[in-house]
């Protein structure tokens, strides 16, 4: 009898719906739903690799429950050590092979920056934090919608949440010019100046090559109205059409994005550049499917944890060749951070989902 009530008990779990948007007869239309009643590996794939973003981030990214887990219909992203995992002497002189050979969840999905082989040196650690980055690239992506993420942000030093969309099929060249957007990023400092988890920002990027990345004019930072991100769970919201984008915190809309005749003229590209989206509809780089991501990183040389703000104790330089080690040296100081008074990494310095809900807004072609 036991068996068959926890088998009933399971039934009772729903795994994230996706609903063809060509099915949908009224508007709004709901499709994709997850209430994380359960980790849907169906939907969410988890990436395995030690990449860094492009950002050299302090991370290594894999699929175990330690790390990413559901319990109370809540996705739970929190950062674990490496060393307790193998040991401190596996971060100066032990080789992480990712590479893998059983598929999805376990094959390497990002060998860029030695993102799927390093191994440790002195100087030159290996990556000493593992996390989670779960994304929906071959199961879900949608154009043009709204999508609604509940969530509650990490506290703890260097703790980068993310929640954010990428193109599925890059259309118009490598990053940013297939554009990038990004729902929510925070930073989990308590003592961050005007960086820490008590702001956040939304931000999408878009440019024909890297070095013109114009997100400047699409970029909003805002503080939280009950004292920080990380102390509940807050509403991230995009109204995405095919004629500009706006961002709501809380139901309160904190940033439009409307170019005008094109991205090309908002950005002020010229003449000297072939214009990239010229084939494109009036958003492009953002008339496109893009999928969805969630993802806890820590640290990195990228810039987005800049140096000298008094009282951060940020121990590493984004131009030292030993960022990773002088992290891992500084642990004394964020670790204690993580921990919040507990024995080990508390679940407050977990990125935590209540539900992801994507809807089509009208009849417009996907």
């Amino acid at each position: 009898m036991r068996t068959l009530y926890l088998l009933l008990l399971a039934t009772c779990a729903f795994a994230a719906d996706i609903v063809d948007p060509k099915d949908c007869t009224s508007f709004p239309c709901l499709i994709f739903n997850d209430d994380f009643d359960f980790l849907d590996h169906e939907v969410w794939e988890h990436e395995v690799t030690m990449s860094g973003g492009g950002n050299w981030e302090f991370q290594v990214y894999v699929n175990n429950r330690s790390v990413s887990y559901t319990r109370d219909s809540t996705l739970f992203i929190r950062p674990a050590l490496v060393s307790e995992w193998k040991d401190e002497a596996f971060l100066t002189s032990g080789n992480l092979n990712l590479w893998g050979m059983n598929g999805r969840g376990d094959v390497c999905t990002g060998n860029s920056f030695w993102g799927c082989e390093r191994t440790g040196t002195a100087d030159n650690l290996i990556n000493p934090v593992m996390s989670a980055r779960l994304r929906t690239l071959s199961d879900f992506a949608f154009k043009y919608g709204r999508i609604e993420v509940r969530a509650k942000m990490p506290r703890g030093d260097w703790l980068w949440p993310a929640i954010w969309l990428l193109p599925r099929n890059w259309p118009y060249g490598a990053w940013p010019a297939s554009g990038e957007i990004d729902i929510v990023e925070t930073r989990g400092n308590d003592n961050y100046g005007e960086l820490g988890n008590q702001y956040g920002g939304t931000t999408m990027h878009w440019g024909p090559f890297w070095p013109l990345n114009r997100y400047d004019l699409t970029h909003v930072e805002y503080k939280a109205n009950d004292g920080s991100f990380a102390d509940s769970f807050h509403t991230w919201r995009i109204d995405w059409t095919k004629d500009k984008l706006e961002a709501y915190l809380d139901d309160v809309l904190v940033m439009t994005a409307d170019p005008g005749s094109s991205f090309w003229e908002f950005g002020g590209f010229g003449d000297n550049i072939d214009n990239i989206w010229n084939s494109g509809e009036k958003m492009a780089p953002f008339d496109q499917k893009f999928y969805v991501i969630l993802n806890l990183a820590v640290g990195g040389t990228g810039g987005f944890f800049p140096g000298g703000i008094p009282g951060a104790n940020k121990p590493w330089s984004n131009t030292s060749p030993t960022a990773f080690k002088d992290f891992w040296n500084g642990r004394g100081d964020w670790l204690p951070t993580w921990q919040q008074g507990e024995s080990r990494i508390s679940e407050k310095a977990a990125l935590q989902i209540d539900y992801v809900k994507v809807w089509k807004m009208e009849s417009a072609k996907q």
